[in-house]
């Protein structure tokens, strides 16, 4: 069982019902019936009585007088001598059982016990020497354990359910707040920082309380935190635009007035403040993603179609460096999404790709869909034929500013927030990117987003491929 509740529940039911049943059995079984208590009296009296008979007129007179007592008293009786029936014709099992000493008889806890055939035995030694056994049965209706109605079921059920409705009652008021703190805890996993228990209306100091109270203020001060560093990312980016802006009215009006010896400092100048805009618009671009999924539109996109365009401008920017760029969409794949979102996610590790891989190779692009579990997800594959990362980067590259190599970033002009934000672009999407090395060499990175649900993909779609040569 993995639910908390059906735990607690059903723990705390079976040890309130078996406490329940063994106290009322215990009980009942501890206090013999009044009548049982006269019949154990007058057994020593009848037994003398019936030796007598038998002495006297032998067993014709036994069963005479037995017979009468049966009539009397509604007791059905055998004498034993030495262990032999003493009444010459068919005795049933149970009475031979109880004076061979086979079976319990009512006067003990384990006879009682047995709620049929209720037996009492008494015995003694006659006057000739010989072990007389008198061994009676109850009178139906009069069972030593459970009294004159017998098994007490109704008793025992309606404690069942009683004590079944309480524990129910009590499992559901341990495990809630748990579910409550773990349906939060996903909420805040998933970006939205607003979630809270509302463990600061509880007025209880347990142990559950305390630590509801305590997640509504960890998650109030990680708001506080993620806020306060989203904000001073947007407030930085819109100071910073300000003066480039200046910047490259200045360098314009610099060109105008500065002959061609320093064209080549100029031309540095506008380089540089071309990359601080680029920093710039990823600052931004990293501290909306970092607000959470409310802070993108979702509309319906055709991702193939996404990807064969982000193929098709990475082509025609790869013949500079003499590579081609391949791509192969086998499926439609339609998702919901932020359309320049998951083109600039997309872009990102193509870019990257054609950036590192060798001159003279191509980047293979391949989107298809897949089966995850019950939901189909749209599988994008980018592998180059570049140098590849080491095993222990390869979960780092995805991290704001992270850069394997300084200098070949600075020399391709890269500060490391690309990857990043592809990476939060794509999970922010409901889907995930991973990076490996290829055996062969080279860097395979692997995209997968969920696809539209209720919506079948058409019919499969030939390869497409776009590549560019010089």
């Amino acid at each position: 069982m993995k639910s908390l509740f059906l735990k607690i529940f059903l723990s705390f039911w079976l040890a309130q019902a078996l406490f329940v049943v063994v106290a009322i059995l215990v009980t009942v079984a501890m206090r013999p019936t009044r009548q049982i208590s006269s019949i154990e009296a007058q057994q020593v009296k009848i037994l003398n009585e019936a030796v007598s008979a038998y002495h006297a007129g032998g067993p014709d007179r036994l069963h005479e007088f037995l017979r009468g007592i049966r009539d009397s008293q509604h007791l059905r009786s055998v004498l034993f001598k030495d262990g032999e029936s003493l009444l010459g014709h068919s005795v049933p099992p149970w009475f031979v059982e109880v004076a061979h000493g086979q079976r319990h008889t009512a006067d003990t806890l384990l006879g009682r016990l047995n709620p049929r055939f209720q037996m009492l035995k008494s015995s003694m030694t006659g006057p000739d020497g010989h072990d007389y056994m008198l061994v009676t049965e109850l009178p139906p209706g009069q069972n030593a354990f459970f009294g004159p109605g017998g098994v007490p079921t109704i008793e025992i059920l309606i404690a069942v359910l009683t004590s079944g409705l309480v524990c129910y009652l009590l499992a559901q008021f341990l495990s809630s707040p748990v579910i409550r703190l773990r349906q939060a805890t996903q909420k805040l996993a998933s970006g939205d920082l607003s979630a809270r228990v509302g463990g600061h209306s509880s007025f209880s100091g347990d142990e559950i309380s305390q630590l509801l109270r305590d997640f509504d203020l960890m998650a109030e001060q990680i708001e506080k935190l993620v806020n306060a560093q989203s904000r001073l990312l947007k407030d930085i980016s819109h100071e910073l635009r300000s003066p480039l802006a200046r910047l490259s009215v200045a360098l314009e009006l610099a060109r105008q007035r500065t002959g061609p010896e320093g064209q080549s400092i100029l031309d540095r100048i506008s380089l540089e403040s071309n990359r601080m805009n680029e920093l710039i618009g990823s600052l931004t671009t990293i501290a909306r993603l970092e607000s959470g999924a409310g802070s993108i539109r979702k509309q319906p996109v055709q991702l193939e179609d996404l990807v064969q365009e982000v193929a098709r401008d990475a082509a025609f920017e790869a013949q500079a460096r003499n590579t081609q760029v391949e791509c192969e969409i086998l499926d439609e794949l339609p998702v919901t999404g932020d359309r320049a979102l998951l083109r600039s996610a997309i872009e990102n590790v193509v870019r990257n790709a054609t950036r590192y891989t060798y001159e003279g190779t191509a980047v293979q692009i391949r989107a298809e869909k897949r089966k995850s579990g019950s939901f189909e997800e749209a599988y994008i594959q980018v592998s180059d034929s570049g140098p590849g990362v080491s095993e222990g980067e390869l979960d780092k590259i995805f991290e704001p500013f992270y850069r394997i190599d300084d200098a070949r970033e600075r020399a391709t002009g890269g500060v490391g927030l690309g990857l990043a934000i592809t990476d939060q672009a794509i999970r922010l999407h409901g889907g995930s990117v991973r990076a490996s090395n290829l055996a062969k060499g080279g860097l395979l990175v692997e995209i997968h987003i969920p696809l539209q649900r209720g919506q079948g993909l058409r019919e499969q779609r030939a390869p497409v491929a776009a590549s560019g040569s010089s």
